[in-house]
């Protein structure tokens, strides 16, 4: 997708993207054979369920249907919410990262594994898990240390098991 195309994509779907309270995160055009795929990725502080997911979709397509900002060629509109695993790369998302386990890759080099527990303006509170039954420490990362983060999964948490319990 051109520049151009990406920008112009973006000028037109994003006010209608936040009049339904959500962020515009990612727009991308892919070829899968003959046609195309337009796909969406929106987010909020609150999450995106089902509902407005489709309630976008449908005054996206709307939209695009008004326009040819996709051309004359026949395309699909796929429009969801960032991965599981996503990159951190807006201040935003290190906000709605808080109480996630994240992977850093550090300016110095090497990388860390730790748990954001709050962002601010200049950087992120972190929790660095202990390892081999020694306590978990604190840590202030700056987002200038920050060369790259990423989300991490998790299946057991132990917090979410004492919360579950009480």
């Amino acid at each position: 997708m051109s520049t151009t195309q990406s920008e112009r994509l973006r000028e037109l779907l994003e006010p209608l993207v936040s009049s339904q309270g959500l962020d515009l995160e990612e727009i991308a055009v892919d070829a899968v054979g003959r046609k195309r795929v337009l796909r969406v990725v929106v987010d909020s502080d609150t999450g995106a369920d089902l509902d407005r997911i489709a309630d976008v979709s449908r005054a996206l397509s709307a939209k695009l249907d008004e326009t040819d900002a996709m051309g004359s060629a026949e395309y699909t509109l796929e429009v969801g919410t960032p991965g599981a695993e996503r990159p951190l790369t807006e201040h935003r998302h290190y906000v709605r990262a808080t109480g996630r386990l994240v992977r850093f890759q550090l300016a110095e080099g090497g990388e860390l594994v730790a748990r954001i527990l709050e962002a601010d303006d200049e950087g992120l509170d972190l929790e660095v898990p202990g390892v081999k039954g020694r306590k978990a420490t604190t840590r202030r990362l700056a987002f200038d240390d920050i060369t790259r983060a990423r989300v991490q999964v998790e299946f057991n948490r132990k917090d979410n098991e004492k919360e579950e319990e009480a």
